[in-house]
């Protein structure tokens, strides 16, 4: 089967609905053997650690995935239940060819996905991944590819190695330089990947912390809670009667976070980058005095970073996108308005939810200011996004439909606000964003936009 885009990988690995296709018990074991044949041509001696969120699927997905590289001869290690960069930290800190992490992030207890990263630490290039595709693909059209029946692997067993995890929590105390102790802190940790490493860490750097949602039952990761829904923690944190500094919440694999301030307000990722920019440039730690976005980051961000002598670059949306524009540039800081934040002062290959709390609390420590204090003066422009579930992803200039409302709406708005519409890179979903300072203008273009997306494509 011929290939020249990517089918099964999007902006941040395979992702779908658990026990259908590419998810189920014979695709997962393929996926295992076409990426340990991919590590095998690199090294004879491969070795890969596998990690998982609190799905009730993920660990029959990390035992498929196993077998299917240790058919080929990778050996297998498992972290068990452990944050996405996390395993990013163990490929690149302990020598191993790959990290595997099963997880769906921010999706519902249905989906499932399988992230890869190098022995270096970052996620897999485009090309890397088309090439492992097409070997998937070949595999499939082979009857015989998924016969495990001779295959003698045991299932990984949870907890999987406390060492690995112990590794990890450790880097990250080890990357505080203040004194955290005073700070008061509510944490939402979604009932996912961090209800294992959070609590850990936050005793071993001294912060006060109560957590919320750390009790997982394998389907109740993200519901109501997390990064997902920032005004759950905002509300906790609001009627504590001042019992906290600030609340932080993660998504189900905790490669972002999101958080809000003493007074209960939402802050987000634009906001902490701008804390973060300033900081950084302060110390001269911030290369180029440049930071990158994403199209998604609002304008008010770029004019709070230029106040600050900082320059904003736009990357497409996706943290695997942000970080190749920071190596393309030299850029020591970026990351996306979801939460996804990258620091590339120290050896940080991809967004960790938990690094970034740490830092942003860091900031608060040594500058003797709130969390309000420090993002106050970002003026947020009113943002519609409008999401539309579409039946398949045709490229949006070749809807003439589509294609003449973003214009209309572009036209209208004479530079004086964005547009941006793009398919989502892990759901069958069109993104419309449309950005100006008159929310009544804003609803309708977003409106517009949107109907004319749902009438051509539209599920």
């Amino acid at each position: 089967m011929a290939q020249k885009t990517r089918q099964l990988f999007g902006t941040d690995g395979i992702r779908g609905v658990a026990g259908e296709f590419p998810l189920t018990r014979q695709s997962t074991y393929l996926i295992g053997r076409a990426l340990g044949h991919d590590l095998r041509r690199v090294t004879h001696s491969a070795k890969a650690v596998i990690g998982q969120d609190t799905r009730e699927s993920s660990q029959w997905i990390a035992d498929r995935v196993a077998a299917g590289l240790a058919a080929v001869g990778v050996e297998v290690h498992s972290a068990g239940v452990i944050t996405t960069p996390g395993i990013a930290y163990l490929a690149r800190s302990r020598g191993f060819s790959a990290g595997v992490v099963i997880s769906a992030s921010h999706n519902p207890w249905t989906d499932n996905g399988i992230k890869v990263f190098s022995g270096d630490g970052f996620k897999l290039t485009d090309a890397r991944e088309l090439a492992i595709e097409k070997e998937i693909f070949a595999l499939l059209e082979n009857p015989g590819a998924a016969d495990d029946t001779a295959l003698k692997v045991a299932p990984l067993c949870l907890p999987g190695e406390a060492g690995l995890r112990h590794a990890y929590v450790e880097s990250l105390a080890a990357s505080v330089s203040s004194d955290l102790q005073r700070l008061r802190v509510l944490v939402d940790c979604a009932n996912g990947a961090a209800a294992a490493e959070a609590p850990e860490l936050f005793r071993r750097v001294g912060i006060q912390a109560t957590f919320a949602c750390v009790t997982p039952d394998g389907r109740n990761i993200n519901e109501g809670c997390g990064a997902l829904h920032p005004e759950a923690i905002a509300k906790e944190v609001t009627g504590s009667g001042g019992k906290f500094d600030l609340g932080v919440t993660f998504d189900g694999d905790a490669d972002r976070a999101l958080f809000c301030d003493a007074g209960g307000r939402v802050v987000n990722g634009d906001a902490v980058l701008l804390a973060a920019a300033r900081d950084l440039k302060t110390q001269g730690k911030l290369a180029g005095d440049t930071v990158v976005a994403t199209t998604m980051s609002n304008m008010g961000l770029e004019i709070a970073l230029k106040k600050s002598g900082i320059r904003m670059l736009r990357a497409n949306v996706g943290d695997k996108y942000v970080l190749e524009e920071m190596l393309k540039t030299g850029a020591t800081l970026g990351g996306e308005q979801s939460g996804h934040i990258i620091f590339r002062d120290g050896d940080a290959t991809t967004g960790d939810g938990l690094l970034t709390a740490l830092r942003l609390m860091d900031i608060m420590a040594r500058s003797a200011r709130s969390l309000a204090e420090l993002v106050g003066d970002l003026k947020v422009f009113p943002q519609k996004i409008q999401n539309v579930r579409v039946r398949e992803k045709v490229p949006l200039a070749q809807v003439p439909e589509i294609q003449g409302a973003i214009e209309a709406a572009e036209r209208e708005l004479d530079g004086n606000g964005r547009v941006v519409v793009r398919y989502s890179g892990t759901e069958a979903l069109a993104r419309v964003m449309v950005e100006t300072e008159s929310e009544e203008r804003m609803q309708a273009l977003a409106e517009e936009i949107a109907g004319a997306i749902q009438k051509t494509l539209g599920v």
